[in-house]
């Protein structure tokens, strides 16, 4: 694949990355500031790929939709001559309340190297370094050099780096991130970040910009161009955000909700705006959020704009689904002061509801980042949820979020299959960044793409100072 020029095109899913002529029809605009991986000199050169493959769990892939983007990236990289190393971070191994970082089998780049392989057939080498009980790894030593050796020698295809987070610099912020980060930058020639939901500033994702020359991969500027249709979306535009923890989404709801016609809750997030409008109790659903939630409860009582899903489901135990101890409950039948037990789900009639169906059929913009249930068990919610988006078939749907996408293609897996290759669906790989960049309101703003932005501006190969001063458009 040839670098670009004005006029190229490049088809990566069912839009299009690159430069276009101007036809007439909407387009969307990547900062021109942003450097990009069509325009890296790549011919012999080392290349320090970041990609967001966070798709392990229990040491097996739940969903490959996250490794599959960035097969672009992969083949564009090693077609134009470049040898990948790759990295990318699985589960969360390190321990806040201990301090201590735990190295499992099961948090491993293994699963995802072993899909890789058997998809491109091609060889990938995982380096294996000293780990400190409790600390992880804390260098990255000359062992490698061998590898790096067979991989530009084409002995090997690719390098895979071990989990990013079994390293003790990934996420630190004082001497072990300098190190680490320096160890990186000595790998390769040229680093490209793919992993558009990585959002947070760490040494793999943000730091390593200061070192080497860095692009934008291709999944990244999809993801970048997509997430402008969900800031600017044509209305009517319902979102749909559910959560484990309402004080985490303060902010993106907050924004959402300026945007929004219709606001649909779910999960723990939606417990607590009930609590808080009804005054209500529920088990599971903590005093501090609930005075939180006052506040979302206040603005929309002149705006109304949140569209309450009337049934839920409250159950005795967490343990499971188990007859007799479930039970439909209705928000309409809500008396202040009363208390309830787990609250794990909606009840699927409540999408069967005029108001609910009227708001979801009238749709033009649909955003989901939402499991309404507490899987595995309690699936019926958003299964209906899932059915009832689909009905409209006019409206433009986002999905994203890693969970939100795996019950997507558990539930209904032709369905999922079939947004794949619908126009009127995009799968986001990154949920929790698109709600960062609804509470920021610039998709450029984000810590990891601003980091881009700096450094092609250091080393003179933005947009702006390269191949041509014109926007690219998708």
């Amino acid at each position: 694949m040839a670098p670009y020029v004005p006029g190229d095109n490049l088809h990566y899913g069912n839009m299009k990355v690159g430069y276009s002529v101007d036809d007439g029809q909407e387009t969307t605009y990547l900062d021109p500031r942003l450097p990009l991986l069509q325009h890296a000199d790549l011919k012999d050169k080392v290349v320090l790929l970041r990609v967001d493959h966070n798709v392990v769990k229990k040491g097996k892939i739940l969903d490959q939709y996250r490794i599959d983007v960035t097969l672009a990236t992969m083949y564009n990289i090693i077609e134009r001559g470049g040898r990948p190393i790759i990295m990318t971070h699985i589960g969360r191994p390190y321990d806040k309340k201990t301090k201590t970082l735990t190295i499992k089998q099961d948090d491993s780049v293994d699963a995802v190297v072993a899909y890789l392989q058997r998809k491109l057939r091609i060889k990938f080498a995982v380096p294996q370094f000293h780990v400190t009980e409790k600390e992880g790894i804390h260098d990255i030593d000359t062992s490698i050099n061998w590898l790096i050796h067979d991989l530009r020698a084409r002995k090997i295809g690719g390098i895979y780096l071990p989990n990013t987070r079994w390293f003790a610099g990934e996420e630190d912020k004082g001497v072990n991130m300098e190190r680490f980060v320096v160890q990186l930058a000595g790998l390769a020639d040229v680093f490209v970040n793919d992993a558009f939901g990585s959002w947070q500033p760490h040494a793999s994702t943000y730091h390593i910009t200061k070192y080497l020359p860095s692009y934008a991969g291709l999944c990244m500027q999809a993801e970048l161009s997509h997430v402008r249709e969900v800031l600017e979306p044509k209305h009517p535009f319902v979102a749909v955000v559910a959560g484990s923890k309402y004080d985490t989404k303060i902010g993106p709801l907050t924004e959402i909700y300026k945007k929004v016609d219709n606001l649909i809750l779910g999960g723990i997030i939606y417990n607590t705006f009930l609590c808080a409008k009804y005054n209500v109790r529920m088990k599971g659903v903590e005093e501090s959020d609930i005075e939180l939630a006052k506040g979302l409860v206040e603005q929309d009582k002149l705006q109304k704009k949140i569209l309450e899903l009337p049934m839920i489901v409250e159950t005795d135990t967490l343990a499971g689904r188990f007859e007799g101890q479930f039970r439909t409950i209705n928000v309409n039948d809500f008396k202040e002061g009363q208390e309830f037990g787990y609250v794990v789900d909606v009840d699927p009639a409540s999408f069967e509801t005029p108001e609910v169906r009227q708001v979801l059929e009238s749709a033009k913009t649909i955003f989901v980042n939402a499991v309404m249930g507490m899987m595995p068990a309690f699936w019926h919610g958003t299964s209906k949820m899932d059915e009832a988006i689909d009905r409209n078939t006019t409206a433009q749907k986002f999905f994203g979020g890693g969970d939100t996408l795996q019950e997507f293609k558990s539930l209904w897996p032709g369905l999922y299959q079939a947004a794949l290759d619908s126009a009127k669906y995009y799968l986001f790989t990154g949920g929790g960044t698109v709600l960062k960049v609804l509470e920021e309101g610039d998709p450029f703003g984000l810590p990891t793409v601003r980091a881009l932005i700096e450094n092609g501006e250091q080393y003179g190969h933005s947009q702006e100072n390269g191949r041509s001063s014109s926007p690219t458009r998708m």
